[in-house]
């Protein structure tokens, strides 16, 4: 018996593997899992064009054997085999698959592809053991050999007995060490938990010996415990049947077993698409928000699997932000993945894959708007910051496609509106989309602001959420009529008072500008109001920042001191205004303040000066 050594990039690349290639160290059982597969498949294409061959499926399986006293662990399969040349080709030589290989020569085009790539997945195995044995006979060979290697000081090959065809992998694995716990990879729990998550569905039985605690026969109290023979894995995934097979219970099913979420998701998407990349999908869309979801911790991202293998938990790019909620799974026989698989090299095949998800996601929820309102708003209810954040971000390039799926509540109908809906309702002498905004619904019905709006018997959308007037400002427009706060400094509405106010204005300029050098730069203005019916008093904006703006921006943990060009509008035709015309100059002083604090009152902004302003409550008491 001769030592082989591994050549002198294998020796560097088993390096890579065992210390940088992978991210955790439990993958090493999803690659041995994948390689006993191909030696399946490779048996399955050999019987389609060799007749002495039969390939009965049922005949065909992976075990998997811990034992913790040997410490060993052992993945046996029934597939094709090695032959002492195979051995020395495909285990000699680092990243030289044997699975590829025989995937170009054999053409395999009818959707049992075979998983391996780059043949490195093999040496994973040194993650976790001092040494590995691997044990093969060949269908095309009456001899068995033996491949050991620790690691990379080499290898040798020799004969060994095997009484049938497959391949038999002993892994002797290492001993703890102070930061890694290597014990893990020989209890029965966990082997189960790695199979499950990476290779449940493998298309071939994945079977252990399971333990179980069971009450003895005519005891009882007495346990004993009893082995049995157990597959592990599903085989058949559920993206992979027919629709027509399977009902919501299914996928609901499918939904909780994987942990997507602890809700009952709304709507589910599944997708089979054969063309330019091939892939199935199977989305959801959650009833509920998971607690982290508008915080740092939440991720985002799909399950994403080759050819049945998972290889990434959460792939971010298969979703854009706005439609970060969407959980589910993707499975494609096309990407071209890195070395360790957990990567993809190229991103066009994903590109394609989510731009695709995004149509799909968006044409359902539409369907949900128009068949289901009662269960879109329950998701709105729980994501539509989400959209709307999605309008506002990245410069509003995704303005067009999210607008559709925006609700905000009506002053009209008293309930969630689309701006469609609102649009189809608007007489024709209005020119704008009204909004107001305001800490709840309300708060806002009770704004000085709404009133000559409210009057002219136009409809106001009512935002709540602190991102909503945001967005609207990115969409600026929709279906060529714009957006206008009822805080505008032009409402666009022919009102018949407007020459009587713009009268006052003049009459009654001397007036406002002492009112404004009182207020000493806390306005920009003083000024008779269009608006105000009822109400004494309102603080409205010049400019492209709102007051409502102004407390969203300066709320935020970045110490700005962004302003408003803030007015304050008197109404000249309440009985406060002859007050203050007929006011000496203490007094004027007083009620000036008085109604400035008022207006900051109403919307929603701190006063200055609490003590100063109950004093002077106090003074118009006496």
């Amino acid at each position: 018996m001769s030592k082989m050594e591994f050549k002198a990039e294998s020796k560097k690349l088993l390096d890579m593997v065992i210390n940088s290639i992978y991210s955790q160290r439990e993958v090493f059982l999803r690659e041995l899992i994948s390689n006993a597969s191909d030696a399946i498949d490779k048996i399955y294409y050999k019987a389609l064009t060799d007749d002495s061959l039969t390939f009965n499926k049922d005949s065909y399986y992976i075990k998997v054997d811990a034992n913790k006293d040997t410490r060993t662990l052992i993945i046996t399969d029934t597939g094709i085999g090695m032959t002492k040349e195979d051995m020395e080709e495909n285990l000699g030589v680092i990243a030289k698959s044997g699975s590829h290989t025989f995937k170009t020569e054999n053409e395999i085009k009818d959707g049992h592809d075979i998983i391996g790539q780059f043949g490195v997945g093999f040496y994973a195995a040194f993650m976790v053991a001092d040494k590995v044995t691997v044990i093969s006979k060949s269908i095309e060979s009456d001899e068995a050999y033996k491949w050991e290697s620790t690691g990379s000081d080499g290898y040798t090959i020799t004969p060994a007995e095997k009484a049938e065809v497959g391949t038999e992998i002993i892994l002797e694995i290492k001993e703890n060490e102070e930061d890694e716990n290597y014990d893990e990879f020989l209890e029965e729990y966990r082997l189960k938990q790695i199979i499950k998550k990476y290779s449940d569905f493998i298309r071939y039985p994945i079977k252990m010996d399971i333990t179980e605690s069971k009450l003895k026969e005519g005891s009882e109290d007495e346990y004993e415990d009893v082995i049995h023979e157990q597959t592990i894995n599903t085989m058949v995934p559920i993206w992979k049947k027919n629709k027509s097979e399977l009902t919501d219970e299914d996928y609901e099913n499918f939904y909780n077993e994987k942990h997507y979420g602890y809700d009952k998701p709304l709507k589910h998407i599944h997708i089979n698409v054969d063309g330019t990349i091939r892939y199935n999908a199977i989305l959801y869309i959650p009833e509920n928000a998971p607690y982290n979801y508008y915080t740092r911790e939440y991720e985002k991202g799909l399950e994403l699997y080759s050819n049945g293998v998972l290889i990434m938990d959460k792939c971010a790019d298969l979703l854009p932000d706005y439609f970060s909620f969407v959980k589910g799974m993707v499975d494609s026989e096309d990407l071209s993945l890195n070395i360790s698989r957990e990567m993809l090299q190229h991103d066009r095949q994903l590109k394609l894959i989510a731009k695709n998800i995004n149509k799909k996601v968006k044409s359902q929820l539409l369907s949900i708007l128009r068949d289901d309102r009662e269960k879109y708003e329950k998701f709105f209810k729980s994501f539509g910051q989400q959209l709307k954040y999605g309008v506002y971000s990245d410069f509003g390039q995704n303005k067009d496609l999210l607008q559709d799926l925006l609700l905000f509540y009506s002053s009209k109908e008293k309930k969630l509106v689309t701006l469609d809906e609102y649009v189809s309702r608007m007489s024709e002498d209005q020119k704008y989309i009204y909004y107001a905004t305001g800490e709840s619904v309300e708060r806002i019905e009770k704004l000085p602001q709404t009133e000559l709006v409210a009057d002219k018997g136009y409809e106001i959308l009512f935002f709540t959420d602190e991102i909503d007037e945001f967005a609207i400002r990115m969409l600026m427009n929709y279906k060529e009529k714009e957006f206008k706060s009822v805080s505008s400094g032009d409402l666009g509405i022919e009102d018949d008072e407007k020459d009587k106010t713009e009268e006052a204005q003049e009459e009654n300029k001397d007036l406002f500008a002492a009112m404004k050098e009182i207020l000493a730069g806390k306005v920009k203005e003083v000024r008779a109001s269009k608006r105000l019916k009822s109400h004494p008093v309102v603080l409205t904006a010049d400019g492209e920042i709102s007051i409502e703006m102004e407390k969203i921006i300066n709320a935020m943990p970045d110490d700005q001191n962004i302003k408003a060009d803030k007015v304050l509008e008197i109404n000249v035709n309440h009985e406060i205004f002859q007050a203050l015309k007929n006011a000496d100059k203490d007094k004027l002083n007083l009620y000036t303040n008085l109604l400035y604090n008022q207006a900051l009152l109403i919307e929603g902004l701190p006063i200055e000066d609490p003590v100063d302003f109950t004093n002077d409550i106090c003074k118009v008491m006496v």
